[in-house]
């Protein structure tokens, strides 16, 4: 394991946070002390490891009305992109390990999935809608090229005729355009591709595994050449460091072909506000102050609000110049017109439940 610190010893190669913050639950911690044999170490370099957890249900469900969604379904626990942002960091906690670097190194595949959402889909009273893939973590990180978790999933879908959202950062999502474009031709799927900047240096340094500016692109335009409804979120927008590429990315979005956007402020929940804090201290010293101070602005002189119909967007005059700007922008663009937004909605009529394992009449 990581030796967890109380502040960020040095960064390390590849990987997004420079520390691993205590696990708020454990009931022993470890701190680093200085013997007085000090040396320059150069970054060190971390080996992914993947644990196996055999899932006990498929479906999370929540009751946020700022989600556009009831249902999600996470493949993975933990995220090898390794986004220094990232508002599920807090998760790992529950499971004894670190929001830091274990995060984005010592990853939970949830073996038996797909065969839970079966069963959860077979059940008398399912109601059909949406089912949003991969809200925490995303689906189409590197191991799942290994693992095919996510592209079974989508198997199931297709064969029960069940619509499915997706958001996602990584390029591996085109080895399942043959399944997303039959998911399309029967208006089951709408994807989302995240753009945070077209920096591919500042890119590497905040989401260090995941997929370029440029792969990105080359994602929504390959997606709408196949005919699949896709659109781009624009998120984080860090005040101070990205925020001013809010108008580059939708224009860039629209040309390689999305139609519909959004956009999300930075959160910093929990004990993403000192890795984000330390991140900066070491990738951005010169506006790290800069930076937090306007973070703060937009949330009410904390670092995070998660009050419902705040925590997406934030409040005050900079938040609220940033949706200026987002909506002047897609209007602009022709981003958001009633014909795309009715483009991306999807049919829940066409459900029909899979069936069971071990169906002796099937």
């Amino acid at each position: 394991m990581v030796q967890q610190h109380d502040a960020p010893p040095r960064g390390y190669r590849g990987r997004g946070a420079t520390y691993a913050p205590h696990n708020r639950f454990a009931p022993t911690v470890s701190v680093a002390e200085d013997d007085g044999w000090w040396q320059e170490a150069a970054a060190e370099s971390l080996a992914t490891e993947v644990r196996e957890e055999q899932a006990r249900s498929a479906l999370s469900w929540n009751t946020s009305p700022d989600l556009p969604f009831d249902r999600s379904l996470n493949p993975y626990r933990g995220c090898e992109h390794g986004c220094i942002y990232c508002y599920a960091r807090p998760s790992h906690a529950y499971w004894d390990l670190s929001p830091g670097i274990d995060f984005e190194t010592r990853l939970i595949a949830r073996s038996g999935l797909v065969e839970r959402l079966r069963e959860e889909l077979c059940r008398p009273g399912y109601v059909c809608r949406p089912i949003n893939l991969a809200g925490n973590t995303d689906a189409w990180q590197p191991i799942e090229a290994r693992l095919g978790t996510t592209r079974a999933v989508l198997e199931l879908l297709l064969e029960c005729r069940h619509p499915v959202t997706l958001v996602t950062k990584g390029s591996l999502i085109l080895r399942d355009l043959d399944l997303l474009a039959a998911l399309a031709e029967h208006r089951l799927v709408r994807v989302m591709v995240s753009l945070t900047s077209l920096d591919a240096d500042l890119k590497r340094r905040l989401e260090p595994r995941a997929a370029s500016p440029t792969a990105r692109l080359r994602v929504i335009r390959s997606l709408h050449d196949a005919g699949v409804p896709v659109g781009t979120l624009v998120s984080p927008v860090i005040p101070g460091l990205t925020d001013h590429e809010l108008e580059r990315l939708l224009a860039a979005a629209a040309e390689a072909g999305a139609t519909t956007a959004s956009w999300m402020l930075l959160r910093l929940p929990r004990e993403v506000a000192p890795l984000f804090e330390a991140w900066l201290a070491t990738h951005a010293p010169e506006r790290a102050r800069k930076v937090m101070s306007l973070i703060r602005q937009c949330r009410g002189g904390e670092t995070y609000d998660p009050r419902f119909g705040h925590r997406l967007r934030g409040q005050g005059v900079f938040a609220e110049l940033l949706q200026r700007r987002f909506t002047t922008a897609c209007r602009r663009l022709g981003l958001n017109t009633p014909a795309a937004e009715a483009a991306m909605r999807l049919d829940t009529t066409a459900f029909r439940p899979p069936q069971a394992q071990g169906d002796l009449f099937a």
